[in-house]
């Protein structure tokens, strides 16, 4: 998408929603206010059409009194406006402004979780880019396309969409914590998105400069180990999201010889890993989680490892949902391997399925009623039954996954299902399973189904006890890539064997 086009779809939303305002301006009798309208509310503002869930921040401005399920009254709102607006005010410094912010910060840390919803709304409907210049400079721009001005049209544009909500966050970020504030702040917010599209914008406009300041070129890869300081290591410990660590013992041998644990670090958040992932150096393709947490074992004979397994892989901070680094993680990581082991050639996932059971439930007959005649007779058998395999059967039998030998037709039939769904169902374009979306998005592809690879509850609960490698060939990354973008998933030949 070349600059003009970019330029014209990202004005749609907001020229669409320019028009609307104004025709919901033009149905509204205006409400007269009888005291001095707050800097940056007007009168006219305040006649704005009372939202769904509540009065807006602009109608509340102009009140006297407060509604029962309102947090701040009219007046504390209006004061709280106008310290927001004090932050970036033009005639104070980056210093004071910063100061300034802190205080708001200090405040809000002790404020309710209502009070805390109406400074959203303040930052979400108070601080947003100026309609009239944004009409304006869109007017220009389109009637400068061709043009000597082009240039200059599309510089004035930019500029407009550049909202004082923009600069009010930036402040926040001036003080020392002022980038743990928003991050948690965030955090906090977006459970809340659901039910109140007015913090939309809010949280939109965090997420764009989060992505820039937690760009990876920003980012310090550390390895952290049994030497780190204790804080870090609790922090793993708490943050660890897909094989929770049971003790003491369990994160030192996560952190042994034989294993790597890798982190993205923030300036502003220097003891804070962003995400971590943990890695097994082994002799082969892993196929279960068990003997990789098992705390008894030996540690692995590293002149022989041949093998890097990524079996743990971990987001730290709710606050930077959507800020992708995943990615570059594993890539700086398997650099970073293969400079101290020369000797490894693979670099491959041990994963979890955890859409697979939901999904099973779901589709089992429509999957069942694929198999060919002898394999729905075969199962059918198994199952107890005269006729065709019914999927509830199917279901309660897959339950009783220990009692499944290798020759079972149920554990054929659902690894079978397994197969199809983590190599043919998709989402919006994208691989249904939400981490093979994130694998197969870097390059990986689907390379080996495993039977009872985690017989914990949460495994079982999860996919049946299945799980997943995702091989990282690194001469193929792009090639992988490339098929996804096709919409094809990429597969291993003994995945692709496994299709119904």
């Amino acid at each position: 998408m070349n600059s003009t086009e970019w330029l014209l779809r990202s004005v749609q939303s907001v020229s669409k929603g320019l028009q609307f305002k104004r025709n919901d301006a033009a149905a509204t009798t205006p409400t007269k206010v009888s005291r001095p309208a707050v800097a940056g509310v007007s009168a006219a503002a305040v006649t704005e059409p009372k939202k769904a869930n509540g009065r807006s921040t602009r109608e509340r401005l102009g009140a006297v009194l407060k509604h029962k399920e309102e947090a701040l009254s009219p007046r504390v709102l209006r004061r709280t406006l106008l310290e927001l607006q004090s932050v970036i005010d033009k005639q104070v410094s980056e210093v004071e402004g910063g100061r300034r912010a802190r205080n708001i910060a200090t405040w809000y840390a002790s404020a309710t979780p209502e009070q805390r919803r109406d400074a959203w709304l303040l930052m979400s409907e108070q601080f947003a880019p100026n309609a009239e210049k944004v009409q304006a400079a869109r007017d220009h721009y389109e009637a400068s396309l061709g043009t000597s001005e082009e240039g200059q049209a599309e510089i004035r544009l930019r500029r407009a969409f550049v909202s004082p909500r923009t600069r009010l966050l930036q402040r926040f970020s001036a003080f020392p914590e002022g980038m743990r504030f928003l991050v948690d702040l965030r955090a906090e917010l977006l459970p809340h998105l659901k039910t109140e599209k007015r913090l939309l914008a809010l949280d939109s406009e965090l997420e764009n400069l989060f992505s820039t300041w937690f760009d990876v070129a920003f980012l310090e890869l550390r390895r952290i180990s049994w030497d780190s300081p204790a804080s870090l290591i609790e922090k793993l410990i708490k943050y660890e999201a897909v094989h929770a660590i049971k003790s003491w013992a369990d994160v030192k041998n996560r952190l042994d010889s034989d294993r790597r644990c890798y982190g993205f670090f923030h300036p502003r958040l220097p003891d804070e890993p962003l995400i971590f992932v943990e890695v097994a150096l082994v002799d082969e393709l892993a196929g279960a989680i068990t003997p990789l947490l098992d705390e008894l074992a030996a540690p692995s004979d590293l002149s022989k490892a041949t093998t890097a397994i990524f079996y743990s892989i971990s987001n730290t901070q709710t606050g930077l949902r959507g800020v992708s680094f995943g990615d570059s993680l594993i890539k700086r990581v398997v650099e970073t391997l293969r400079a101290e082991f020369p000797r490894l050639k693979v670099f491959s996932t041990l994963s979890p399925i955890p859409g697979f059971r939901p999904w099973l439930a779901k589709h089992a007959g429509v999957l069942i009623d694929k198999l060919n005649d002898k394999e729905r007779q075969t199962l059918g058998v198994a199952l107890g039954q005269e006729g065709a395999a019914t999927a509830s059967d199917f279901l309660a039998a897959a339950d009783k996954v220990s009692q499944l030998d290798e020759k079972s037709p149920v554990r054929r039939v659902l690894m079978h299902c397994a197969a199809d769904y983590l190599g043919r169902q998709f989402d919006n374009g994208r691989p249904l399973d939400p981490v093979a979306r994130f694998h197969l998005g870097n390059g990986a592809r689907v390379e080996r189904l495993n039977w009872a690879g985690d017989m914990s509850t949460k495994g079982l609960k999860q996919s049946y006890g299945l799980m997943v490698n995702y091989l990282y060939d690194l001469k193929r990354l792009d090639k992988y890539r490339g098929l996804l973008a096709q919409g094809k998933i990429p597969v291993s030949p003994k995945v692709e064997d496994l299709y119904i």
